[in-house]
């Protein structure tokens, strides 16, 4: 992997691959998704509504033949994909949650998880119970091409440095910054577990060497970019033009403060680790656009009935398209929108629009020794590490040091524990001790969403040094 290659073969690899356009870098497979990605943004509604017919006939079919758990959920609904007449036809059968996933996903895959192109995958979830599962290795460009075409809106081109901070393990280099260059996708990671007023001016000085760039962050790791650039009274680099904010829920007060820091546009897309619903702000607005071609979306009310009218809140229900290995039908995320309306009148696009989109993707931080913010979602580990863990959640009273509570699932073992201290720890880096506490429960909010943080530290105690 380039990322892990010394820094002066990927600063090599970076001028040799420079005058290559990405789209050709990234392969055939990116150039067509992306083609076809960039095309169906503009369909008109009948268009969409047939392409996403063919989609879940497609998904359907291959779930109810080549699945047990969809086969006896199919039949005891009395439905067969051949009976799929319009796309909500699906409401036929019923929703399934991340409880059912966990009950049956030995019978849930449409091949042997064993294969090559195949990944296990882990999500936190919104019950604070870990969620494994599998799905296509090669999901990575079609996803991509999806991302890519949506940041277009805030004007991001192709090709364009990003200088990221979303939790990727960053080790420093031989000058201390905590910095790794992919010449590849050409994107600045920087460490967002190291985010002291040290290492955050450091940053910001590197960022504006990088040319006209845009930030990929996390809402939480940005915004602790601003309020250290509002304490040290600095300007933001002039060469940002502009900020794509993922993975967490996004304040309209944050948002503002970042905004009036940084002088240029917050643009956020909506997604799944499962792959189910993607949505892209408006270059208009800060409304979602429903990406019609990614997968099925629902909106449901708290009595499992469709969303009709504007203003009106329900729950995001998903069946993607992209993963074929384990497909999701009907799928509850326990993520709450408000529904605005099928058109989009200032962009012309004919796609259901949402906003206000609350839930499970919260901004719930530690803090490290130094204080150093570090965002949950960053730590958020989607392989094996919770394997054989119910439910988990940190326990802070004192900067640099906290307690992970876990409640075990059949057959956790001290082999486990110490797989949990050695992921979390190389991501962690020294900045946050932990000991690993088992309990038989863990208190849910008074809402039923999961606490993943427990943060106890004494308000004001939380500001990087």
């Amino acid at each position: 992997m380039l990322h892990a290659a010394p820094a002066f073969l990927r600063s090599t690899v970076g001028r040799l691959l420079a005058p290559i356009p990405v789209t050709w870098l990234l392969g055939r497979r990116f150039r067509v998704e992306r083609n076809h990605v960039q095309g169906a943004q503009r369909w008109a509604a009948e268009q969409a509504r047939a392409y996403q017919l063919a989609r879940l006939q497609e998904i359907l079919t291959l779930a109810y033949e080549k699945t047990i758990f969809y086969r006896r959920l199919f039949d005891a609904a009395g439905f067969h994909p051949s009976e799929l007449r319009r796309p909500e036809d699906v409401r036929t059968l019923p929703t399934i949650d991340r409880h059912v996933v966990v009950d049956n996903l030995a019978d849930m895959c449409t091949k042997s998880v064993s294969s090559r192109d195949v990944d296990q995958l882990s999500t936190g979830g919104t019950s604070g119970s870990p969620l494994h599962f599998y799905a296509n290795a090669s999901r990575s460009m079609v996803e991509y091409a999806y991302l890519t075409t949506s940041w277009e809106r805030a004007g991001y081109v192709l090709g364009m440095p990003m200088a990221v901070l979303r939790g990727r393990v960053v080790r420093a280099d031989r000058d201390g910054l905590y910095h790794e260059y992919d010449p590849l996708l050409r994107h600045h990671h920087y460490s967002s577990f190291h985010m002291s007023d040290e290492n955050m001016e450091r940053y910001i000085a590197h960022m504006a060497t990088i040319g006209p760039c845009f930030l990929h962050v996390y809402p939480s790791t940005v915004a602790a970019l601003a309020r250290f650039l509002r304490r040290a009274g600095m300007h933001a680099p002039a060469n940002i033009c502009g900020i794509i904010a993922e993975s967490e829920i996004v304040y309209p007060e944050q948002r503002k403060m970042v905004e009036e820091t940084f002088g240029c546009r917050y643009f956020s897309c909506y997604g799944h680790t499962e792959k189910l619903v993607l949505a892209a702000e408006c270059e208009h607005s800060t409304d979602y656009h429903i990406w019609p071609t990614y997968g099925y979306f629902e909106l449901l009310d708290e009595r499992g009935e469709p969303v009709t009218r504007p203003g009106q809140s329900g729950e995001i229900v998903g069946t993607g398209f992209i993963n074929t290995v384990m497909p999701f039908i009907r799928y509850r995320t326990g993520d709450w929108a408000t529904y605005v309306g099928n058109r989009c009148e200032a962009c012309g696009r004919e796609q259901t629009i949402i906003r206000d989109i609350r839930g499970h993707r919260t901004q719930e931080v530690l803090v490290g020794e130094d204080g150093t913010e570090i965002p949950w979602t960053a730590l958020n580990m989607h392989d094996d590490t919770f394997m054989r863990v119910r439910q988990f959640q940190f326990m802070q009273h004192k900067p640099g040091q906290a307690i992970l509570r876990i409640v075990p699932a059949e057959g956790f073992g001290e082999e486990d524990a110490a797989r949990i201290r050695r992921n979390l720890g190389r991501k962690l880096d020294g900045q946050l001790a932990f000991g690993i506490d088992r309990v038989d429960a863990i208190a849910l909010s008074a809402r039923g969403k999961a606490i993943y943080v427990d943060q106890r530290i004494p308000q004001g105690s939380t500001a990087s040094k």
